[in-house]
């Protein structure tokens, strides 16, 4: 039972452990800094719900972090599009080892290394029993839904650090069948936290199916998990388009068309690639910082991108939107855009019939299939992403490269863990 007097049975040893992770410093800034060792008590602190202080956690575990990735989402609170505070621990992508349990934990034990969902759920709420994990009503005071160290999201601390605490535990953690083999697979499976069951999701609520022809707008991180998840949902064509060349090569690298929307409407590329200007399926993993198309990229233009898919997805179709939108904007190019009120097309979707799904991948829904897939070499996601792992004090830096445009999903490996089992 010592392993589950958490904290206070380190206290009277005296080896209360050390923690550091990544804040976010300002505009354009992130900071490795030292924290707190978790808490099965929620602690005041930035981005922390004043609601939310105090509560207990017996349901929690804390996690050795082995993996957490850096996220197009925390690129926008860093570039100040978001209203995140200064001070904020970043990281919603999380990967770890069960080093303590709370005294309401069942069924996880230390030693266990786990995935994390990036939304929190309790398990317990409507929305939960039914599968809609991402728009849990008990874990966030504001709104449904939560994730950890995210603005808005509940306040939950995140995990680009070394240690995490995470609600919970029995219900929210898909723990790996086999220690060893989980290590050695962990560039790929770090990404079930979030961008592959998001990339996934997207073509799911897609509809892509057998013999689809998919367009992927947006060939960051996401985008690529979407494109390799319609393959592996059996998709005759996936094309991906993108104005970055680099990201467009890493899209070829495995086998997928692409479109550079630098160069115009990708409805006339498209129709030399299919013979037709439009595709059964559309997926927008580019969200609200979108550009214009042909001579207007330089340009931000919010509605873009589903006004476009909008156009080139076949009449009865649907178009999975795991882009991030948001409510606050203060970077927004006008009034509306800085509320979240897009100039939609909306007459285009509903003179076609089409489907628009949005909001929050529930990831459990997909994380133990895409795990198999994963174990049993169906999905290479790691390489489709071009996963690079790199030290915690180094987050700095994959941030900067990130948001130049750098074809890299980048890992942080806190604790020196990945390729040291």
């Amino acid at each position: 039972m010592e392993h589950r007097r958490g904290n206070d049975a380190r206290r009277k040893r005296g080896k209360v452990t050390e923690n550091s992770g990544v804040v976010y410093a300002g505009l354009g800034k992130v900071d490795v800094v030292d924290l707190p060792y978790p808490s099965f008590t929620l602690q005041d602190g930035p981005g922390v719900n004043p609601a939310s202080v105090g509560r207990e956690c017996p349901h929690g575990v804390i996690l050795k972090v082995v993996s957490s990735n850096i996220c197009g989402s925390d690129q926008h609170m860093v570039r100040g599009r978001t209203t995140a505070p200064v001070g904020l621990v970043l990281g919603h992508e999380i990967t770890g080892e069960v080093v303590e349990t709370g005294p309401d934990v069942e069924f996880t034990h230390v030693g266990d290394i786990c995935s994390v969902p990036f939304n929190i759920s309790c398990g317990r709420c409507r929305n939960c029993k039914s599968g809609r994990t991402g728009i849990c009503l008990n874990v966030n005071p504001d709104r449904p839904g939560a994730a950890y160290g995210y603005v808005d999201m509940g306040g939950w601390v995140g995990g680009q650090a070394r240690y995490v605490m995470v609600p919970y535990a029995d219900w929210n953690l898909l723990k790996f069948p086999n220690r060893e083999q989980a290590l050695e697979k962990i560039l790929d499976l770090t990404m079930l936290s979030d961008i592959l069951p998001t990339g996934f999701h997207g073509c799911v609520t897609a509809g892509v199916g057998v013999g689809s022809t998919v367009y992927v707008a947006g060939a960051g991180p996401v985008g690529l998990a979407a494109a390799a998840s319609a393959q592996l949902l059996g998709a005759a064509v996936v094309i991906v388009g993108d104005l970055n060349r680099d990201r467009l090569a890493q899209a070829k690298s495995f086998g997928c068309e692409t479109v550079d929307v630098s160069l115009g409407d990708p409805r006339d590329q498209i129709e030399q690639l299919l013979g037709v200007p439009e595709v059964d399926c559309g997926v927008d993993a580019v969200g609200f910082e979108a550009r214009g198309h042909g001579d207007s990229t330089s340009s931000e233009a919010p509605a873009t991108v589903l006004n476009s898919l909008m156009e080139l997805t076949a009449a009865g179709g649907s178009i999975g939107i795991p882009g991030l939108y948001v409510t606050g904007d203060p970077g927004g190019v006008d009034a509306s855009a800085k509320r979240g009120a897009l100039s939609l097309s909306l007459g285009t979707g509903w003179a076609k019939s089409l489907s628009l799904a949005t909001g929050q991948c529930p990831v459990m829904q997909y994380h133990r299939p895409l795990m198999n897939a994963i174990l049993h070499d169906r999905i290479e996601i790691a390489k489709a992403v071009n996963a690079q792992v790199i030290p915690l004090e180094q987050a700095p830096r994959g941030y900067s490269e990130f948001d130049t445009g750098a074809a890299t999903k980048f890992v942080l490996d806190p604790n020196e863990m990945i390729g040291n089992p």
